[in-house]
């Protein structure tokens, strides 16, 4: 559980760094050339840098002890922050540049110095890549042998998601900024650089309306993958005193904070004390098989005749 909180860090904050320098650096060249496609780029990267600072701000928040009011922890303030990202990057990112974009094309106006404005982008395009290897590094273990579409989709960890989603974007952006530019300069027609901010605002627009779908699936609840449903079961049968997982419920709660609750049939000849030892042990066996358990809750039953298997049995 440590591990995934630290690799995500490590993750957040090789991106926070980048993006600052890129950030500054693409203001400067839209200051000097005046091209769309790098003023969309800026405040593509403003978007980022205030993201991972978002990320960052949830972590810490997410660390809360528990309290009265909060009796399950500050664990999903994660996930809210991350959805905040989302429609910050949305809206900042995605409307700004299509608005840019659109006034632009519009309204043509020749750069000035457009190699100051490739050069920057070539240097961003270096200190983008090295924030997205260390992204990819750190999702590796995470991600397993699935492909990263799945690892997107699936994973409960909340921000290596958006920061691969966001270095890969501003890697792509770049590309169109840089064609946007590049085709300026070839054909002196600046509309080719409104057209490239119009790239870069969709291309923001998609990987904000992802996000925005995974972030709020998590925000409002999801339960094991079933790989963990599985190992839960497991772990729960694994005691022959144990006959059957009649009723198994589950939800992440944070990253590394996930809720069982389960009703389990006992032999029936079993005393309170025995009982007692069964569930104990199960608590431990299901925490063992998968780390990120947090509160588990069992509920005992006996074996009644004629009894038949809950539908949720599996």
């Amino acid at each position: 559980m440590a591990a995934q909180g630290e690799d995500s860090a490590i993750a957040i904050i090789a991106a926070l760094a980048a993006n600052t320098g890129i950030m500054i650096a693409k203001f400067v060249g839209a200051f000097i050339t005046g091209s769309s496609s790098m003023l969309a780029e800026a405040v593509h990267s403003v978007a980022d840098t205030g993201n991972e600072a978002l990320l960052l701000v949830g972590r810490k928040r997410a660390g809360q002890p528990a309290d009265a009011l909060h009796p399950f922890g500050y664990s999903r303030n994660r996930y809210f922050y991350s959805f905040v990202v989302a429609l910050v990057l949305f809206t900042m990112g995605c409307l700004f540049a299509v608005n840019e974009a659109i006034h632009k094309i519009r309204f043509p106006e020749q750069l000035e110095s457009p190699t100051v404005a490739i050069v920057i982008l070539l240097v961003s395009m270096v200190l983008e890549g090295a924030s997205f290897r260390t992204a990819r590094r750190q999702s590796a273990p995470l991600k397993g042998k699935h492909s990263w579409w799945h690892f997107i989709r699936n994973t409960r960890n909340p921000e290596l998601p958006v920061v691969l989603l966001e270095d890969a974007g501003a890697l792509l952006g770049l590309v169109f900024a840089l064609a946007g530019v590049g085709l300026t300069m070839a054909t002196d027609n600046p509309v080719w650089d409104g057209i490239g901010t119009l790239c870069i605002g969709l291309l923001l627009g998609c990987n904000a309306i992802v996000l925005i779908v995974e972030t709020k699936s998590l925000l409002i609840g999801e339960g094991a993958t079933a790989k963990e449903d599985a190992a839960i079961r497991a772990a729960l049968l694994a005691d022959p005193r144990i006959v059957r997982v009649i009723r198994m419920q589950t939800q992440y709660l944070g990253p590394s904070d996930m809720l069982v609750n389960a009703k389990i049939a006992l032999r029936p000849e079993l005393d309170i004390a025995e009982v007692g030892a069964a569930l104990d042990a199960a608590d431990e066996r299901v925490h063992a098989a998968v780390p990120t358990t947090g509160t588990v809750y069992l509920e005992p039953d006996m074996i009644r005749p004629g009894s038949r298997p809950d539908r949720d049995q599996r």
